[in-house]
């Protein structure tokens, strides 16, 4: 089935340029639009200057590289911006890339100018992304999560990457030319003043344009965790049904309970969170024991299998063995009769992944499906690999999105559960066999101060 994009309607190729001094969450800016666009079918790339840099000066430059009398890094610099340039227009002809990122400082007007040349000469339009931050506390915070993340400072101690990047970042200042209308009226762009306390726009005209615009809005670039979990073990899950609105099981009610422990032992400030369920029984049930404020979301319901709600994987195999097998050969696009596919689920998912990326302090407990889909945008998974990820059951999920990566760290409530993960081609429910479907990340068992190690899996991303 062939996938029509925004892109596709506006017949428009769009590269969104950073903008900024170092420090200024400009990776962390591209790496989200990467997920977001691609977790929405939206080809969509980032093409890392400093990548480029990396394989054109092999060493672990120090700050002094980046000395605007330093003429050997200068040369290299701007090596690495063409080589950036020149993959973008590669790939956009090549494999119908549709929105570009080039991450990069790209902080004089005169560089500004002769990128966008370059990009509408290939009938591709620019978009400038300034992220722009004078309050000291937010600069600390993101030099913190540089100086553990980048290639840059790999190997290197604390101090010696925080003295360096101040040092860089001196260099920059002395030619950083900030965007503002007077003398960039022309050029498309969005300019962050302070993450997101004050947002100008100037000429964002396409739908594609837009919608990256409203979601730039509503992102945090700041240190924070999303919290993640399964219901309870319910009935149905006792007797391998799928779909329905049954109750928790007796285990299920368990894990209920153990989860406000969880929640007051591992998420710092747990008073102030809010929860947020589906409309359905296991996940306000689940939700029951917790003193804190609640929100229920239509929009969190697990996937509506249809005509084959409330049944086993045996009896849709027996009942429709051709929706059967033809679920197992593109789960993603296929769609129960009457009921939804995992596409249909990201579609009604948008929403809720905009009032996440707005908030601080949430934990959201919802079903199986729903949580793949959620998994899959903050980790980048491949849209055909995400409906086969193995989601426990009684386990409080951390995801940590950083500059680099998200770090994800599972804590385990310890109480049995059976297993609801159907492999491809059977209709037997047990915990996948392929170490690729298994989630990333540090395990934490929560009956025991240590972790229980670091599983195989998505590596994070």
């Amino acid at each position: 089935m062939p996938v029509y994009g925004v892109s596709h309607v506006d017949n428009l190729r769009v590269c969104v340029v950073m903008v900024g001094l170092p420090a200024r969450g400009k990776s962390f800016i591209s790496q989200k639009i990467v997920r977001y666009l691609s977790w929405l079918s939206i080809a969509t790339r980032s093409f890392s200057v400093s990548s480029y840099r990396r394989e054109e000066y092999k060493l672990q430059p120090t700050a002094d590289f980046f000395d605007p009398a330093n003429i050997d890094g200068l040369h290299i610099r701007e090596q690495a911006t063409d080589d950036a340039l020149k993959n973008i227009i590669k790939w956009m002809n090549e494999e119908n890339g549709c929105v570009a990122i080039l991450d990069g400082s790209n902080v004089t007007k005169q560089k500004r100018q002769l990128v966008c040349q370059v990009l509408k000469n290939h009938k591709i339009e620019p978009i400038f992304l300034e992220s722009f931050c004078d309050d000291e506390t937010m600069v600390n915070s993101m030099m913190l999560d540089i100086n553990a993340t980048s290639p840059d400072y790999t190997g290197k101690s604390s101090k010696y990457a925080t003295e360096d990047l101040l040092t860089k970042i001196n260099y920059y200042k002395k030619y950083y030319e900030p965007m503002d209308l007077a003398d960039e009226k022309d050029l498309s762009f969005i300019k962050l003043i302070n993450v997101n306390s004050q947002i100008i726009i100037n000429k964002i005209e396409s739908y594609l344009e837009s919608r990256i615009a409203y979601y730039i809005m509503n992102l945090h670039i700041k240190p924070r965790y999303i919290w993640l979990s399964r219901h309870g073990e319910s009935q149905y899950n006792l007797e391998g049904k799928i779909g329905g609105d049954a109750d928790l099981s007796e285990r299920g009610m368990k894990y209920a309970r153990k989860l406000k422990d969880l929640v007051a032992q591992y998420i710092p400030n747990h008073e102030n969170i809010e929860v947020w369920t589906s409309t359905l029984r296991r996940t306000n049930q689940t939700a029951q024991f917790l003193p804190n404020p609640k929100k229920q979301w239509k929009a969190l319901d697990e996937l509506d299998a249809g005509s084959c709600d409330g049944l086993t994987y045996d009896e849709i195999e027996r009942e429709f063995p051709e929706d059967f097998k033809a679920r197992d050969e593109n789960k993603f696009e296929y769609r129960y009769r009457g009921g939804e596919s995992y596409r249909d689920v990201i579609v009604r998912l948008e929403p809720i992944i905009m009032e996440l990326e707005n908030q601080e302090n949430v934990l959201v407990i919802t079903h199986q499906a729903v949580l793949r889909c959620i998994y899959a945008y903050f980790m980048n998974v491949p849209q055909e690999e995400s409906p086969w990820m193995s989601i426990p059951l009684h386990t409080m999920i951390r995801l940590e999105p950083r500059a680099y990566q998200t770090i994800v760290t599972r804590i385990k409530a310890d109480i049995p559960a059976v297993s609801t993960y159907k492999e491809k081609g059977t209709s037997k429910l047990g915990e996948s066999s392929n170490g690729g479907n298994v989630m990333a990340g540090e395990v934490i068992s929560s009956s025991s101060s240590g972790s229980a190690g670091t599983a195989s899996g998505h590596a994070v991303v």
